[in-house]
């Protein structure tokens, strides 16, 4: 039976994945809940990890590294942050010991851009960007992450230059749900409407001025030529992807295109978005990239 090497956790606001993998980098088991950094803040972070642990039978002497808002300043234990210009290389450099525990386990930095004019900071996409990127990524790359908070990020040579956060997921989350809105997409849990989600997109990346006026056009629409509540629901998904593709793509496109790393339902809109404006897109899985991350991380801190 293949031996485990260490445990790997992606600890989210809202989310919490943690795989036991062995020496071959192979995921043997993996365990998934809605446990993130708000939940265990009041449940104890030592209580939820241990609790995950025990049911995949990890070894005590088992090593955790540890990804995400876990290590925020309202965390488990602050990792801090490498700053921009910042080399994806520094993050395995910089990831902090949780104190007070038997096993070893650490958590990695996230990365700020202590800009002024555009303050930003990001925690667990790095991970991300190393596992789909590698260490020694040669010349620029634009990348797209989409999520509760999609982040757009720009690298020269294995370096951070600059990135952007907009809140598109936490955005449509409170438009579908807090306002008028919720009336016109009730219902539309389990359809979709391709068309209505890319001419939405189309429209707001060329007008995103309108953005609010869109918002508003898919109720007054369906009340006044009728209209399925998916049809709702993707106008108001486009609209707030297609205003983000118009800030994210405003500056110059790689020749290799936009790298999106992205899983599941998101993965899937991303790339139609994508495809409506006729940009190129080279899709990467957001699980495997931040497992990846992971792992390289892990390599660097106890492989001796």
């Amino acid at each position: 039976m293949t031996e485990p090497a260490y445990v790997a956790v992606d600890w989210g606001t809202s989310s919490f994945r943690l795989w036991l993998i062995d020496r071959a980098g192979e995921v043997l088991a993996e365990r998934r809940s809605d446990e993130g950094m708000l939940v265990a803040a009041k449940a104890g972070f030592a209580a939820v990890l241990q609790s995950h642990l025990a049911a995949v039978e990890a070894p005590d002497h088992l090593p955790v590294l540890v990804c995400g808002m876990a290590g925020a300043r309202t965390g488990w234990v602050e990792a801090g942050y490498v700053d921009t210009p910042a080399p994806l290389s520094a993050v395995l450099k910089q990831a902090a010991r949780v104190s007070g525990e038997t096993r070893d386990i650490r958590i990695l930095p996230g990365i700020a851009q202590r800009d002024a004019k555009a303050p930003d900071v990001m925690r667990g996409e790095e991970t991300q960007l190393l596992g789909a990127l590698g260490l020694d990524a040669a010349g620029e790359a634009l990348v797209c992450m989409p999520g509760t908070h999609s982040k757009w990020v720009r690298l020269k040579d294995g370096t951070v230059a600059h990135f952007s956060t907009f809140m598109t997921g936490e955005l449509f989350s409170v438009v579908s749900r807090e306002t008028i809105l919720s009336l016109a997409v009730a219902g539309a849990e389990d359809a979709e409407d391709v068309t209505s989600f890319q001419a939405a997109v189309k429209a707001a990346y060329e007008a995103p001025a309108f953005a609010a006026n869109f918002l508003f056009g898919a109720r007054s629409r369906q009340l006044l030529f009728g209209g399925t509540p998916a049809a709702a629901r993707e106008t108001l998904s486009g609209t707030l992807i297609g205003v983000e593709l118009a800030a994210g793509l405003s500056g110059a496109i790689p020749k290799a295109g936009i790298t999106l790393i992205a899983s599941g339902r998101l993965a899937m809109l991303y790339r139609l978005a994508f495809d409506a404006l006729s940009v190129t897109v080279n899709p990467v899985d957001a699980d495997e990239a931040v497992r990846r991350g992971l792992s390289m991380a892990s390599a660097a801190i106890w492989t001796k």
